[in-house]
């Protein structure tokens, strides 16, 4: 690659521009995804940012210091700027520098910079927590571990946290060779060295973290493999009961666990078992606002020696503060993407842990273990009263509403599936007006979040035994839904521009498909509207994991196409 002729554009206020039209973009990206976050991808040039988490993420999974600084200078196709050299080697050397460690049954915080602990006492958040001061350290309230480590990564210390864990009580898991149903079930490599990672051979240097791997790679079954490892009591906290149901199903189909073994805490059962699944939504229920939340101490009051927290991208406020005060139970994150709309990134990094395993989508593709997926945008017109209402409309809100839920979207979401007959189809959607009018119109099943959760149970079984081939679904169908037999998705509305439900909605179609066929992933967006302003944002996920990202106008699709 010629340095000045690279295709890296690198900015002082940390952003870098990478033309796609390089010979070397595929590379770039590839290279970039290790250190950088993608921030937006117009047609031509996409845009990176190097943040402090992106690199104390990239410092924790062992990318070189010189690696990351080598190759920006050497894709750059103008000099560095000496400040983004100077912010990426400062944010790099942090990493690691504050240690916590255990010492004769003390919580102890070392620095290995001299000096640097009184400044560290400086910092907002952490005076409360020191208990005394010593040659060694900082010796700190147990219950300050995790609070200690925010405030300090919030200003800028990530802290190596070393201290160790509670083993909690013993359970054997053990995985089967077949499942229930005789098939035989084996881990992926890189399902096996997730967890191997991850558990670190039961050394204080594992057991707290996140997985990243891509809807329909088998997070579940990484988590068993860590379960499995552990060989502890484990709470599962989940995105929904049906997500809870399905965790259920796969620990019983996959491990030599009994239904004894394995219990549901939701609204309809509290079970407490050796392994305890339950919802976010349960954790932090209340019956009014400003009273204690109901069921928060289940996560503290047992004596777990694992938590696993299923799509942590997604983790509720209230469970980063029951978090920070358990950091001595081993914990699990997963997820698809580490990108928080709320801008929490930081909290997942300093309480559930450093993003320990990754592997790119496009790898899994390649590899056959995920489907491939054409994704494909559909810009719709407005036209008639709906575009009258949206021109009146004096709020940004309300002009997305309107363009999200534009009656021209059924006409062409009916083309859509005609042009799918005898796939099996997802209809996603954020607007219940929206959904419950397709569901009329188009005589398409219906699941809400007011759909009772046998119903939904039952129209998902329906769905995977192929009893019916288009199901509609809303923001619950975003979450931990296992149906492996989609192969297509039409997204006719979202919520703004969450690249967070893009992951999910494009997770939900790529399970491996019988006979290697591929996936598609469309997208209905209302032309020239706010909707499409935000369309743009959604895309980031898309071009993030190397999706090539096509736009139609509606007409093709009245032309007979696509």
């Amino acid at each position: 690659m010629s340095g000045r002729g690279g295709p890296l554009i690198i900015q002082s206020d940390h952003t870098i521009l990478l033309e796609t039209a390089h010979p070397d973009y595929e590379e770039a990206r590839d290279r970039l995804a290790r250190f950088a976050e993608l921030v937006k991808c117009p047609d031509y040039i996409h845009t990176y940012r190097v943040t402090r988490i992106s690199i104390w993420n990239a410092a924790f999974l062992g990318v070189p210091l010189e690696e990351i600084t080598g190759y920006m200078e050497e894709a750059s196709r103008y000099p560095v700027p000496p400040v983004v050299l100077r912010d990426v080697r400062e944010w790099y050397g942090r990493f690691g520098v504050l240690v916590l460690e255990r010492e004769e049954e003390k919580l102890l915080l070392r620095s290995r910079k001299p000096g640097l602990l009184e400044e560290v006492k400086r910092v907002q958040g952490v005076p409360a927590w020191v208990k005394e001061e010593t040659p060694d350290g900082l010796v700190l309230e147990e219950a300050g571990r995790g609070p200690v480590k925010q405030a300090l990564a919030k200003a800028g210390y990530p802290v190596e946290d070393l201290a160790g864990y509670s083993q909690g009580v013993p359970l054997e898991i053990r995985l089967r060779k077949k499942t229930l149903g005789g098939k035989p079930f084996r881990l992926r490599d890189y399902q096996e060295e997730a967890a191997r990672v991850f558990h670190a051979g039961g050394t204080v240097r594992g057991g707290s973290g996140v997985i990243a791997l891509p809807c329909g790679a088998g997070k579940t079954i990484v988590a068993l493999a860590v379960m499995n490892l552990t060989g502890t009591r484990t709470l599962v906290l989940t995105t929904n009961t049906v997500a809870a149901r399905q965790w259920r199903r796969e620990i019983l189909d996959k491990t030599f666990l009994s239904e004894e073994d394995v219990g549901e805490y939701s609204g309809e059962k509290k079970e407490i078992r050796p392994v305890t699944i339950t919802t976010y939504q349960m954790v932090t229920h209340r019956k009014r606002k400003g009273e204690a939340f109901t069921h928060v101490d289940l996560m503290g009051r047992q004596e777990w020696g694992l938590i696993v927290y299923d799509e942590v991208h997604l983790l509720p406020a209230q469970v980063f503060r029951v978090t920070a005060s358990i950091q001595a139970r081993r914990r699990l994150g997963l997820t698809a993407t580490l990108v928080r709309e709320d801008g929490r990134e930081d909290e997942v990094f300093s309480l559930i842990g450093p993003k320990r395993y990754d592997v790119p989508w496009k790898v899994l593709e390649k590899q056959g273990w995920i489907a491939g997926a054409r994704c494909v945008e559909v810009r719709i017109p407005l036209a008639g009263e709906t575009e009258i209402h949206y021109r009146a409309a004096r709020k940004d809100r309300d002009r997305y509403r309107i363009a999200a839920e534009n009656p021209a979207k059924d006409r062409v979401l009916s083309l859509l599936l005609e042009a799918h007959r005898g796939d099996r189809v997802l209809v996603l959607g954020q607007y219940l007006d929206q959904l419950h009018r397709i569901s009329r119109k188009l005589d398409i099943p219906l699941i809400t979040g007011a759909t009772p959760n046998a119903e939904r149970e039952v129209l998902y079984a329906e769905f995977r035994e192929g009893r019916i081939g288009v199901l509609l679904v809303s923001r619950v169908g975003n979450f931990a839904v296992d149906l492996p037999e989609a192969n297509v998705a039409v997204q006719v509305s979202g919520t703004f521009g969450s690249r967070q439900e893009e992951a999910q909605r494009l997770g939900r179609i790529l399970r491996p498909k019988e006979g290697g066929g591929g996936a598609v992933f469309y997208s209905l967006v209302t032309e020239g509207s706010r909707e499409e302003t935000f369309a743009a944002r959604r895309q980031l996920f898309l071009a993030e994991q190397g999706y090539e990202y096509e736009i139609l106008p509606a007409s093709v699709l009245e032309e007979g196409g696509p």
